[in-house]
């Protein structure tokens, strides 16, 4: 089973690719990228996922939109449940210069056959995709009073909070279920000293992706036991995992 992590570039910016394979009661990391254009994108997903083969895709985007303005149910819920983090999220509607983008992969991931999993049993084989967001899922994963703020900020802020996420990642995941097995990829490797701010913004996204993708393969394992699930199909929804 594979677990794509695709935190995507809602207009046209660089998209932040990871792929994880179930392999010996593990996951462990076959890829992390950065894809611009959706034909590269799609073609890294037929990759790594072939015709048939089972995997669950995970976009850090609004793929589900049904309202033409205002906000959907899944983003007032987080901002009912997770203002206090600061982790309220983007609202979405039709309107936005970005839905006809979102909206788009999200169909076109369901003429692959991945099909939107609202609901799901755990551990059951198939082809699935969800609307994940990273910002409340990094609060709960690692019991924090407020999100790691490493998209604003000068460069010197930005470093120090994207540390502290690659820091949780490399130190944490690996003793959670399921077990992450961390790689020597760059993104978290790399001296963070001697980066300037678009090789920092790459590092961002690939570890964005990787957050989602772990965010797909936890839900995958624990369903809705350990997950909460932030509307359904026709309102749009989004999939965070319990503290």
């Amino acid at each position: 089973m594979k677990f794509l992590g695709i935190d995507l570039g809602w207009t046209s910016g660089e998209t932040g690719l990871c792929c994880l394979s179930w392999e010996n009661n593990q996951l462990k990391i076959l890829d992390l990228s950065r894809k611009q254009q959706l034909s590269a994108i799609f073609s890294w997903i037929e990759t790594w996922v072939g015709v048939d083969e089972p995997g669950l895709i995970a976009v850090d985007a609004p793929t589900l939109i049904p309202n033409l303005t205002g906000m959907r149910l899944p983003d007032k819920l987080t901002h009912k449940y997770f203002r206090r983090y600061h982790a309220g999220c983007y609202p979405a509607n039709l309107s936005r210069p970005f839905a006809e983008r979102t909206v788009g992969f999200g169909v076109s991931l369901e003429q692959r056959g991945f099909v939107h999993a609202a609901t799901i049993e755990p551990q059951k084989l198939g082809r699935y995709q969800i609307e994940v967001y990273p910002h409340p899922a990094i609060v709960n994963f690692f019991g924090l009073n407020r999100i790691l703020k490493y998209k604003k900020g000068n460069l010197a802020q930005r470093k120090a909070e994207l540390s502290k996420l690659r820091q949780y990642i490399t130190e944490i995941l690996p003793q959670r279920k399921p077990f992450l097995s961390i790689s020597p990829f760059s993104a978290l490797t790399c001296n963070f000293d001697s980066l300037k701010g678009r090789e920092l913004k790459a590092v961002e996204d690939q570890l964005d992706s990787l957050i989602c993708a772990y965010i797909g393969a936890y839900y995958w394992y624990w369903g809705e036991e350990r997950n909460l699930i932030l509307g359904d199909t026709t309102t749009g929804y989004i999939v965070v995992p319990n503290r």
